[in-house]
């Protein structure tokens, strides 16, 4: 098995680990020499890639690659269907499985109702917009070549160095309020293990990768602060605080997403909840990273 991920950063090297074993060759790419040392340490085989071109060693290590991730945010189109071509003419002869890392984002709003993988597609952002249209291409891309394509639509992303516990101890922690807003999270150690657990049964089609409890994000600081024994930061009105459009724009989709689609295929996740997750985090002193 040859498993290349291509945007190993945070979601990507928790997906290296969990396909880590003997006979697995696991290479990333990344597109900074300086990151370069970390993918090492982690066993990943990496190279660089500006979302451009490919350099010689890169494509040679493409060529025997079976199982293929995509992790790298489209811009205007996505840069690896570009390269490989939409016919697929450029992909692996030998690949058994493309898993491509979306966003619930896509989903847009839906006022805090419960929404699941049927739910019509509304997104607001551009950014979101681009990610449907990559999710297509890739679902084409692997119903054209006979090969199982998934998308994995993630909730908001935290684990051992990226949680409430770090934004605490730094001072950055925010407890804002607006009046019915919840989200979806997502472990990211589960999200490895959803993306091994979909390539070794070789399913396709969209999947949402999101914990059991959506709730309120002060909810989450508040309990993080209870577990590290310390005040949480005061309530700020989301109406008048300072934040960045990308910020803002996070509070204008409100829903409450479903992961039963996964949990009847057979998965189950290690982390459901955020308050058992934050509890195992502050339990085992990993949450530094």
């Amino acid at each position: 098995m040859h498993v290349m991920i291509f945007g190993c950063g945070y979601s990507g090297t928790a997906i290296a680990r969990a396909f880590a074993g003997d006979g697995v060759r696991i290479s990333g790419t990344t597109r900074s020499a300086d990151k370069m040392a970390a993918l090492l340490q982690n066993g990943v085989e990496a190279f660089l890639f500006d979302g451009e071109t490919m350099d010689d060693g890169l494509r040679r290590a493409l060529a025997d690659v079976t199982h293929l991730v995509q992790s790298i945010a489209p811009g205007k189109a996505d840069p690896l269907l570009r390269l490989l071509g939409e016919d697929g003419a450029n992909l692996p002869s030998g690949l058994e499985w493309i898993g491509y890392l979306s966003t619930v984002g896509v989903y847009g709003d839906h006022k805090g109702a419960w929404i699941n993988e049927e739910t019509p597609c509304v997104p607001v952002s551009g950014r979101s917009k681009e990610r449907l249209e990559a999710e297509e291409g890739w679902l084409a891309l692997g119903e054209r070549c006979g090969v199982p394509a998934a998308v994995l639509r993630l909730s908001g992303i935290y684990g051992p160095g990226r949680n409430a516990f770090c934004n605490l101890d730094k001072g950055t922690a925010r407890r804002l309020i607006k009046k019915d807003q919840v989200f979806n999270r997502i472990r990211v150690e589960d999200i490895g293990a959803a993306t091994r657990f979909l390539s070794d049964h070789r399913l396709g089609g969209i999947y949402n990768i999101t914990d059991d409890r959506p709730g309120p994000p002060q909810d989450v600081i508040v309990e993080a602060a209870r577990l590290m024994g310390v005040e949480p930061p005061p309530e700020q009105a989301f109406e008048t605080a300072e934040l960045t459009p990308m910020a803002r724009s996070f509070y204008g989709e409100n829903k409450r997403v479903s992961n039963a689609k996964l949990k009847a295929s057979g998965f189950e996740f290690s982390f459901p909840d955020y308050p058992m997750s934050l509890a195992q985090l502050w339990q085992d002193g990993r949450w530094r990273g």
